[in-house]
């Protein structure tokens, strides 16, 4: 037996090993591929090279730990199986990044440092190079960790370090700028999980929990789906599009609604049309939200290659310009074959290493069906609309992950509050009832030991009651344990929330330490 268990291990590691190196293989491919083609693009320069293989591994984390936060909640409550999770979400991260991408890219994300401090345009090119390599590193060791962090952070964090240390000066940073970015780990979450809550908390209290389930779902799902069809519309316009066209929040948000009546009246005649086939289960009100959430999977897939596309692109197109112009520019055009290999590297990372982020994120923290992870998509859409609108500073990944806590802490709130009440009183009287048995026992056995003068009988009494006493003891504090966690009934896990928040704290000066010992031994290696 345990030499057939023994065998089954080895085939199962020697399996693995051979996924991992087929993972390792292709990645190697594709960033040899690229350093092939742009070995020349800039004659005798094959500095550009190295930046655009740099820019790829960056691409292909992004791509592996970034994504997750987009499809992970539809592959968690079983919407989408992971291979069309990773199908859909590669094509339209792709499409993002190609169609919807910027032409012209901020040579320095979000204006953190000074292109002016630059005494020399190749340290410049040195110090994006770092942030690049850095970044990226810092993604794939928090991937391994199974941990979703912000890429925008981890570029933020590489730029920074290399611009200091190029620069020999802390002065070089926007330290308003990074101040709000510091905001955005803390407002992100809590906007992105307390309107995720609040949508959960308006399904239950207005469909899930009422006598005629199917009734009020066949009323209500219409106008649900209609609002997330209209925050979606909404979203795509004001952040997927915006590079191919601005419009204000009005206009997109007036497009929006015309989107959602026409979402409205569809979904309420295919409800119609399928009501026999609906019942007052809560798994028949799920799989009402299926659809929607493979729309969601896709159009947030859509936007978020349009943008943090950038975050690999942006520190490459850079360094492109200064090296081709012998210049430092704040903005840069980027070349087809730049925004090739963000797209490309993005979809790859997905294929390749995106699995383990994606359970993460959908089934690791906290359980998650149809209904739960169509209010963190929603909550994802909503949240970057409202944040926009006020010109707060907030993370894709930091509002998807507040939106899968958020409805996990809800569950948590509403069983202790409303579900588990009867529970709580049925242990307390059990509990009670020990413990009154355990001190007439143990008062009975205080009474036989002050006796002076014992009988044989009394002499085995006391065993008898030393044993039952022992015995109680245990019972009573097992039934404690047992009443204690009744009351702390846990959906959320906690060593997960611990992880992912120390990572997303450490994340900026993780990433800018890293840079700037890079950004050194490059100039060490160029002097």
């Amino acid at each position: 037996m345990e030499i057939n268990t023994f065998e089954k291990m080895q085939k199962k590691a020697a399996k693995k090993s051979r996924g991992d190196f087929l993972r390792l293989g292709l990645s190697l491919v594709f960033m040899a591929i690229v350093l092939l083609a742009t070995w020349n693009k800039i004659p005798g320069n094959p500095f550009l090279a190295v930046a655009a293989v740099f820019g790829a591994y960056m691409a292909m984390n992004i791509g592996a730990n970034d994504v997750a936060n987009n499809v992970g909640p539809a592959v968690g409550s079983r919407a989408l199986s992971m291979m069309g999770a990773i199908l859909i979400a590669a094509v339209f991260e792709s499409a993002g990044a190609l169609i919807a991408g910027a032409d012209v890219t901020g040579t320095i994300k979000k204006g953190i440092i000074d292109p002016t401090a630059f005494a020399h345009p190749e340290y410049f090119v040195w110090a994006m190079t770092a942030a690049l390599l850095a970044a990226a590193l810092w993604l794939n060791l928090a991937t391994w960790l199974k941990a979703p962090v912000s890429t925008t952070h981890s570029i933020v964090g590489g730029v920074m370090g290399g611009g200091i240390a190029a620069a020999g000066s802390f002065a070089i940073v926007s330290w308003g700028t990074m101040g709000k970015i510091a905001a955005s780990w803390v407002i992100s979450p809590i906007l992105g999980g307390a309107i995720a809550a609040g949508f959960l908390y308006a399904i239950k209290k207005t469909i899930l929990f009422q006598k005629d389930t199917k009734a009020a779902a066949m009323r209500l799902v219409p106008l649900y789906v209609a609002v997330m069809g209209w925050a979606f519309v909404t979203y795509l316009i004001l952040k997927g599009m915006k590079h191919l066209f601005k419009l204000p929040f009005p206009v997109a948000a007036g497009i929006g609604l015309l989107g959602a009546v026409a979402i409205f009246f569809a979904v309420k005649a295919v409800i119609r049309k399928h009501a026999d086939s609906l019942s007052d289960e809560r798994e028949s009100v799920n799989r009402l939200f299926t659809i929607p959430l493979i729309f969601a999977a896709a159009l947030l897939s859509f936007a978020h290659g349009a943008n943090d596309v950038a975050n690999a692109v942006g520190p490459l197109a850079g360094i492109y310009d200064a090296l081709a112009h012998n210049t430092v520019s704040t903005k840069a055009a980027i070349p087809v074959w730049v925004m090739l290999i963000g797209a490309v590297g993005i979809s790859l990372g997905l294929a390749l290493y995106g699995p383990k982020l994606i359970k993460t994120v959908g089934s690791e923290i906290t359980e998650l069906d149809q209904v739960r992870a169509f209010s963190i998509a929603l909550a994802a859409a909503i949240t970057v609309i409202i944040a926009s609108q006020l010109g707060l500073p907030v993370s894709s990944t930091h509002i998807a992950l507040g939106g899968v806590f958020g409805v996990g802490f809800l569950r948590e709130w509403l069983d202790r509050t409303q579900r588990l009440d009867y529970r709580i009183e049925e242990e307390k009287e059990k509990l009670e009832k020990l413990k009154a048995s355990l001190e007439a026992q143990r008062k009975e056995l205080a009474d036989l030991e002050a006796k002076e003068e014992k009988t044989q009988a009394d002499y085995e009494r006391i065993v008898n009651l030393f044993n039952q006493v022992e015995t109680l003891e245990k019972e009573v504090k097992k039934e404690s344990k047992v009443l204690k966690n009744v009351y702390k009934t846990k959906y959320v896990q906690r060593s997960a929330l611990k992880k992912i928040v120390a990572a997303w704290i450490i994340t900026v000066p993780a990433a800018a330490a890293v840079s700037a010992i890079i950004f050194y031994i490059i100039k060490g290696a160029m002097l």
